[in-house]
C-alpha cells in the first residue's frame, strides 16, 4: 500500500521553529521528486518546497525562501521540511506528496502532477 504519511506538526510562536518529516512506504521512493503543500482556513493549497529524487536540486516558492529547507533522506525514505522564522501566515495544514511525473523539480509547483498524499499535519503560528 502506497503511503506518504506527515509529522512534526504543532503549535508555535511567530519566529519559531519546526521540522515536518513526510515517510514514504509502497513505492520507490528514489524515483520521485517530493513536494510539500499547504492550504490555510479558506484558500486553496499551495505548492511550497520540492525536493527531486536523487540528485539534491531543490526550489521554493518566494514566500519562503531563505526560512523553509527542504530535505530527503533517501535511505530512510524520509523528506523533511526545516521551517525557521516561522510567521502567522505560514498557519496551514501542511501536506507531502509524490510528482508522479517528475524526478526533477521544476521552477514552479503544480499540484496535479502530485499524487499519493499524506494525511496532513497542522501548523499554527501564533503572533
Amino acid at each position: 500500500e502506497v503511503q506518504l504519511v506527515e509529522s512534526g506538526g504543532g503549535l508555535v510562536q511567530a519566529g519559531g521553529s519546526l521540522r515536518l518529516s513526510c515517510a514514504a512506504s509502497g513505492f520507490i521512493f528514489e524515483d520521485y521528486a517530493i513536494g510539500w503543500f499547504r492550504q490555510a482556513p479558506g484558500k486553496q493549497r499551495e505548492g511550497v518546497s520540492c525536493a527531486s529524487a536523487s540528485d539534491g536540486s531543490t526550489y521554493s516558492i518566494d514566500s519562503v525562501k531563505g526560512r523553509f529547507t527542504i530535505s530527503r533522506d533517501n535511505s530512510k525514505n524520509t523528506v523533511y521540511l526545516q521551517m525557521d522564522s516561522l510567521k502567522p501566515d505560514d498557519t496551514a495544514v501542511y501536506y507531502c506528496a509524490a510528482n508522479l511525473m517528475r524526478r526533477l523539480c521544476p521552477r514552479s509547483i503544480t499540484e496535479y502532477e502530485y499524487g499519493y498524499w499524506g494525511q496532513g499535519t497542522q501548523v499554527t503560528v501564533s503572533s
